[in-house]
């Protein structure tokens, strides 16, 4: 490959790109509008010897806008088992990969990570090109808390697991950050009511960057009324869903709380109560609630 030209095209005008060192570069590509590439990451592109893709023909609209002229090869969920040591071995080689995914920052809700972690053990270099991201993007649109986040990816698709899944995200003090697909969001948003609580604030971000960019707020339960009568959405979907708001109530009410509720259903179910009505942890109300019980002489009981 000695003397190729390695260029990328800006408007009308044809920039050389510098050698790369040999290394795994992790290039972010826009999520939707192509003029959000980087100036960093075209160079990158235009000089890799290898340009591996979650999509060919996806990756291939961006490199020809901006006169790429670079080999590509598909590395994705499918045949990473195959396309990775392939992909290490050029890299021992010394060669350059630059690896990109259709759309935003590589190893978001993608393999890249089985091949970043090969390549560390194997002490080959591995650089980050920083850019375009959707969970950050959605994020600092929804005005939602941005102090603290969680980004979960994708949600079960089976109803139970999803519902399981939501649970483990109750008590987490942070704004949480999902993907889903248009046809799921409606009964991801109903499920969300259930395991979050319909109170909390949220944010659909859909087609984010793109020409019919949308993002709407309201609280969970208002989301999923709109979506579950709105016909079914186009496009990318990202959810923002707040944190749950600390209550003000006090110790002796959240005491008295428990116990009428103790008195009309098992422990359990009462602690379970107790944390949708004050966003508290269903844990620790369970063991106050326990407590109570023993001061009171009564035991566990259910």
């Amino acid at each position: 490959m000695t003397g190729e030209k390695r260029n990328y095209v800006i408007g009308q005008t044809e920039m050389p790109a510098r050698p790369l060192e040999p290394a795994l570069y992790l290039v972010a590509t826009p999520i939707g509008n192509l003029s959000d590439i980087t100036l960093r990451a075209l160079e990158t592109l235009a000089a890799a010897d290898i340009v591996a893709c979650e999509d060919t023909r996806v990756s291939r609209v961006l490199l020809d806008r901006y006169g790429i002229r670079r080999r590509t090869t598909a590395y994705h969920e499918h045949n990473a088992g195959e396309a990775g040591p392939k992909l290490i071995a050029a890299l021992e080689a010394g060669q350059s990969v630059a690896l990109i995914s259709d759309a935003g920052t590589p190893l978001i809700s993608d393999p890249g990570y089985r091949l970043v972690g090969e390549a560390q053990e194997r002490g080959l270099r591995v650089v980050p090109i920083p850019g375009p991201s959707a969970p950050l993007a959605a994020l600092t649109a929804s005005g939602l808390p941005s102090d603290a986040f969680l980004f979960a990816g994708f949600l079960p698709v089976k109803s139970g697991q999803r519902l399981t899944k939501l649970e483990t995200f109750r008590a987490v003090p942070a704004t949480l950050i999902f993907f889903e697909s248009p046809r799921r969001l409606a009964e991801t948003l109903a499920a969300m009511v259930e395991a979050l609580g319909g109170e909390r604030k949220a944010a659909i971000g859909r087609e984010l960057t793109k020409t019919f960019e949308e993002m709407r707020t309201g609280t969970l339960q208002a989301l999923a009324d709109h979506y579950a009568a709105a016909d079914t959405p186009k496009g990318e979907i990202v959810i923002c869903v707040g944190p749950a708001e600390v209550k003000a109530d006090q110790p002796a009410d959240i005491d008295r709380l428990l116990l009428s509720l103790a008195a009309e259903m098992p422990a359990s179910k009462a602690a379970a109560e107790a944390a949708k009505m004050t966003g508290g942890q269903k844990q620790a109300l369970y063991r106050r609630l326990l407590e109570l019980r023993d001061a009171a002489g009564e035991g566990e009981g259910g």
